[in-house]
């Protein structure tokens, strides 16, 4: 892996104590490197998680407590830069992201590294019917900030960052908003966005799945977040045509 382009798997995790282990190992098949954020896990999760460490299978990061996945992440960005990663390719740690996948993201990313690649699910028959709703309510709202269909899927946890752009974003959401909020962030600073399909599964909670997605309070912040940055953007409108006058 060239100096250009110096990638590390990032798994941030809250209490995914029966999954994180699998997923780590699977990921090691394609990526050497992994970082894991617990984010203030439970003492199951935190074992599962110190495990890993100790058995020098990731970088540990340990967040004291949760902060959401979005803090989880950012803690996550901050650790690859500092040592010396320039992309960071985020899994989740239930297990429903295919790592068979890997490798194409990879390669998108390697192809343009200045890119965000982002993940768009193909969903199979375990896709819960209110999760796929609120994602439609995610893609209105990215829709109406991108102009366009240009992010396929906001809320797709796996996805390819450069590092140093995704934290020059200085994203505010902590929880559930961030991946949608980094993803227009970062289109909006002129970074290209690449989609790439990609299997998804819920694993069911007999197979260790866990989803602390919460459907009301989640979805509202997502909302929330979409409105701030509309109407933020508006505010700086005139100053903009402003800039533009003056230059021509």
């Amino acid at each position: 892996m060239s100096a250009a382009h110096r990638l590390c798997v990032l798994v941030p995790t809250y209490d995914n104590p029966a999954t994180v282990r699998s997923v780590v190992e699977s990921v090691r098949t394609y990526v050497e490197h992994v970082v894991v954020v617990d984010d203030g896990s439970a003492e199951e999760g935190r074992r599962a998680v110190q495990a890993l460490g100790d058995g020098l299978l990731a970088h540990v990061v340990r967040r004291e407590k949760n902060g959401g996945k979005g803090a989880a992440v950012k803690t996550g960005l901050a650790a690859a830069r500092e040592l010396g990663f320039t992309h960071a390719l985020q899994i989740d740690a239930d297990g429903q992201h295919d790592v068979r996948d890997i490798p194409g993201f990879v390669e998108v990313s390697r192809g343009q590294p200045e890119a965000l690649v982002l993940g768009a699910p193909v969903f199979d028959a375990s896709a819960p019917k209110l999760r796929l709703f609120g994602r439609k309510i995610a893609q209105f709202w990215t829709n109406i900030q991108t102009l366009g269909r240009v992010i396929q899927d906001p809320l797709c946890g796996f996805r390819v960052y450069p590092v140093a752009a995704a934290i020059a974003a200085r994203v505010e959401g902590d929880a559930m908003d961030f991946d949608p909020e980094i993803a227009v962030k970062l289109f909006r600073s002129g970074v290209p966005i690449l989609n790439v399909p990609t299997r998804v599964r819920y694993v069911p909670s007999a197979e260790g799945g866990v989803s602390h997605f919460r459907m009301g309070a989640d979805n509202l912040l997502i909302v929330w977040m979409h409105t701030r940055m509309i109407f933020g953007a508006l505010a700086r409108l005139p100053a903009r045509i402003g800039r533009w006058l003056l230059e021509h």
